[in-house]
């Protein structure tokens, strides 16, 4: 019976630091680290600002939690990458619908990381270093396996991931440009739709192999 409670109580924890850090992405995407307060996300969570320090005892510690759930988010899809015995353009199209979703369904916690970085990346650069780094690599040496094997054309690997980040993540760090630019108030599906279909097929267009005659 302690063994229940004790699990319980763990649950009701999880559940609440999760309804925590879902209000404080919106509030550090909003205003910042800087502008952001504990009281603040406090209050939009419906606790007061002693009992949200009992789970987060700083603003540091809970602007960590959300970008760790960011990064592991990302870091999952990118593991994704790293297998030499698949076809590339099966796994960069899913890579690329897997940023676009995350983007489309998470764009306050993509705003969060991405004003981390822009910033010079003060408060968790470290983890970037030591996390995004070594997979970034592991996942080159896969396209360059994919390269000597001749399922992919010699393209900078690196430089390609740069450029599908750029191109998915923009539809949540952007997404207020891009709906002026279409006149309206959001981005809908549809939207999101028609850019996979064009980053896809740029993706794809990019590392396509080509025959001695010129043809894909």
């Amino acid at each position: 019976m302690p063994t229940v409670k004790i699990n319980r109580r763990l649950l009701n924890r999880d559940k609440l630091e999760a309804e925590i850090t879902a209000e404080a992405v919106r509030v550090f995407a909003e205003c910042g680290y800087e502008g952001t307060s504990i009281a603040t996300v406090a209050e939009n969570a419906g606790l007061s600002k002693q009992n949200l320090m009992y789970y987060f005892p700083t603003k540091q510690a809970l602007y960590q939690r959300v970008l760790d759930e960011v990064l592991d988010e990302w870091l999952a899809r990118m593991e994704s990458l790293a297998d030499a015995d698949q076809d590339p353009r099966e796994v960069l199209r899913a890579y690329v619908q897997a940023k676009l979703k995350f983007s489309r369904e998470n764009p306050w916690a993509s705003r969060v990381y991405a004003m981390e970085v822009i910033s010079g990346a003060p408060l968790y650069g470290d983890q970037i270093q030591s996390r995004v780094v070594p997979l970034v690599r592991k996942d080159i040496e896969v396209f360059e396996q994919w390269i000597s094997a001749g399922k992919m054309a010699p393209v900078n690997a690196t430089h390609l991931l740069f450029a599908i980040w750029a191109m998915t993540q923009s539809y949540a760090d952007f997404s207020a440009q891009m709906a002026l630019v279409l006149n309206r108030k959001q981005l809908t599906k549809k939207d999101f739709d028609d850019a996979e279909k064009v980053i896809v097929d740029m993706v794809l267009a990019a590392i396509s192999v080509q025959s001695c005659d010129g043809a894909p």
